[in-house]
């Protein structure tokens, strides 16, 4: 569906171009993508009718500044026609996420939010947070805003309910009880401690506080500390009071725990000079169980509507909706929303603009939040800025960076050895942006910094040159930060120049004398090494960078390390998960015995299937 001349570029660009398209539009739902010269796309919108929604833009006037510059560098456009208005939505929901195009709202912070889980699958369950699929047996609570907000939760919870948190595995190998035991944060079922019933009992009281039903706990535990009272037991009384007082921290923390709104999503937006702050809080079981603040990327002269429904879509494509969804302003098309919400929940979920009452109440208070919040991060940014000018200074750069790529090593003695790649730009720490690398190279040997060095740039540029040649997709660093000195330096510029990369300026961050925190000293090809003033915040800025790179590749480390301790030769054996290794290891004891074993005593293990057992059989005696 491309109007052009003969060599297959479009003979005209703008409202002329658009017009063009409208003759071969009809009048059905579906999405439209704008493209500019180089076919990358500018806009995806969708439309209960193409051909209206078209024959908006072939208008030469009436239009936003930010409209107009997208019309002007439109060269060419594509349609998706949809059954209906709201696969249309989700179509175009999804289609924004996937190209990221640069007139578009875009929601730039997408991660999954943790839960409570209350776990099924031992007679004494477990409690602890969880985060991604839903596939454990059990009772989920949530989502709660962070991992913090969950972590002082479950803290408070085991003072409350003394719920075990430890592992399946630690359970069973107990033979005393553990610290937690010691300072009353766990009733130590591990060792007898307390009856299943109890237990159970516990467990009952936890979920009923997860559900909302707090009250009546705090009722009961009080009964229970008079009862105890009565009976002179001052040492229960005692635990029971501080159960009570642990509950009660727990809702002075929550702050707002509305009494007329069970489960919904308090999302309010705050736009000014360009940008934007959406705040969301998590109300569930009448609590609020915390809130976060978001900065989708947004352009000058858009409107609030758009920004919402876009935001909307965004949000609740990886995240189940909750039976409301309170809004600070109303959005253009409401009902699409609620189709689409609803059908995604499998329920009905409503999506509401309160005025009055408490609904209205929860709203202005997220709405101060996110003026709040955006005056902070506008702060943050114009800071962020200067530091940038003062980069550019300090190395005589063409203009301020907006990708900064700081690289650092990890290993112990070369073993479990990776590389770190952090980013900064205008926005500080890119952390979306991060990269780690598994150190390959055989031939290294250990503790060989330049070798490994050099495998993470060459890795990384490959990757670059095949990725985006072109550098248009803003993916290529305007500085690289090595740690280390003139040899650092040198060896990194021997790789770009392999790889045909010379014009990226890179500066070498030595410690400098007595290895101390301020007299680092900077090395660029061909140039004397200098230093800062110790007190220039461009220096502090550097600091930061290198540390946050340190932080992250020993991080990466002992991650791989932490694995690597627990790998066994069953890892790599074909179809042995994580449940049949553990059936195996607790059936042998040792990955040695399980290798040593005959194919009837690997039958016999519960879970392995007689071709599973000739597998693991084969596996060992092949190899050996």
């Amino acid at each position: 569906m491309e109007p052009g001349n003969e060599t297959g570029q479009p003979e005209e660009t703008g409202h002329a171009l658009i017009r063009s398209y409208l003759k071969t539009l009809d009048s059905s739902p579906g999405v439209y993508r704008m493209l500019d010269a180089q076919a990358r796309v500018l806009y995806v919108g969708k439309a209960r009718n193409l051909k209206a929604r078209v024959s908006n833009y072939a208008r030469p006037t009436g239009h936003s500044p930010r409209i107009s510059r997208m019309i002007s560098e439109t060269a060419s456009m594509m349609f998706l026609t949809t059954k209906t208005e709201t696969e249309a939505l989700l179509l175009e929901q999804n289609l924004i996420k996937q190209l990221k195009p640069k007139y578009n709202v875009l929601l730039r912070d997408d991660k999954s939010f943790p839960n409570i889980l209350v776990s099924r699958t031992h007679a004494f369950p477990q409690i602890k947070k969880h985060r991604g699929a839903k596939k454990e047996k059990g009772s989920y609570y949530g989502p709660f805003a962070s991992a913090g907000a969950v972590n002082r939760t479950l803290s408070q919870l085991q003072k409350v309910f003394l719920l075990r948190n430890c592992s399946d595995s630690m359970f069973e190998s107990r033979t005393r009880p553990c610290l937690l035991y010691q300072i009353k944060r766990c009733s130590g079922p591990c060792v007898g401690k307390i009856s299943e019933a109890d237990y159970a009992e516990s467990v009952r009281d936890a979920e009923r506080f997860l559900a909302g039903r707090s009250t009546q706990i705090q009722e009961t535990l009080a009964k229970q500390m008079q009862a105890a009272s009565d009976a002179m037991e001052f040492e229960r009384a005692a635990a029971l009071r501080d159960r009570i007082r642990a509950l009660t921290q727990v809702q002075t923390v929550q702050g707002i725990n509305p009494r007329g709104v069970t489960e919904a999503d308090v999302i309010a937006l705050h736009l000014e000079s360009g940008q934007a702050c959406v705040q969301v809080f998590f109300i569930r079981a009448n609590q609020n169980w915390g809130n976060k603040d978001y900065y989708p990327r947004v352009g000058e002269g858009i409107e609030t509507a758009e920004v919402l429904e876009a935001f909307l879509g965004q949000f609740y494509d990886t995240k189940e909706p909750p039976r409301q969804v309170l809004l600070s302003h109303p959005i253009e098309h409401e009902d699409l929303m609620v189709e689409a919400l609803s059908q995604k929940a499998g329920r009905k979920v409503e999506v509401l603009v309160p005025q009055r009452g408490e609904k209205a109440e929860l709203i202005a208070g997220a709405a101060r939040n996110a003026r709040e919040s955006l005056a902070r991060k506008m702060s943050e940014t114009a800071t962020q800025a200067k530091l940038l000018r003062g980069i550019a200074e300090a190395f005589d750069l063409d203009a301020p960076p907006q990708r900064i790529e700081v690289y650092d090593n990890s290993h112990i003695q070369g073993t479990n050895a990776v590389g770190g790649m952090i980013v900064a730009g205008p926005d500080g720490f890119m952390k979306n942006q991060y990269r780690k690398f598994n150190i390959k190279g055989e031939s290294l040997t250990p503790g060989d910094d330049f070798g490994m060095m050099k495998e993470v740039l060459t890795r990384r540029f490959k990757r670059l040159l095949k990725e985006d040649p072109d550098r248009t997709q803003g993916m290529w660093p305007d500085l690289l930060l090595i740690d280390g000195g003139a040899g650092q330096v040198s060896a990194v510029a021997e790789i770009m120049a392999e790889h045909g990369v010379e014009d990226i300026p890179m500066v070498g961050v030595a410690k400098g004398v007595d290895r101390d925190h301020g007299k680092e000293e900077f090395h660029r090809i061909g140039q004397r090494p200098f230093a800062l003033r110790r007190n220039d915040p461009v220096l502090y800025f550097i600091q930061r960078m290198r540390d946050e790179a340190h932080r992250f590749a020993i991080g990466t480390h002992r991650a791989k390390r932490s694995k690597a301790v627990g790998a066994t030769p069953l890892d790599d054996v074909p179809g042995v998960g994580a449940t049949r290794k553990r059936a195996l290891l607790a059936h042998f004891g040792s990955a040695k015995a399980v290798g040593r074993a005959n194919l009837a005593d690997l039958k016999a293990v519960e879970g392995i299937s007689s071709a599973l057992a000739e597998t693991i059989y084969d596996y060992f005696h092949e190899k050996g």
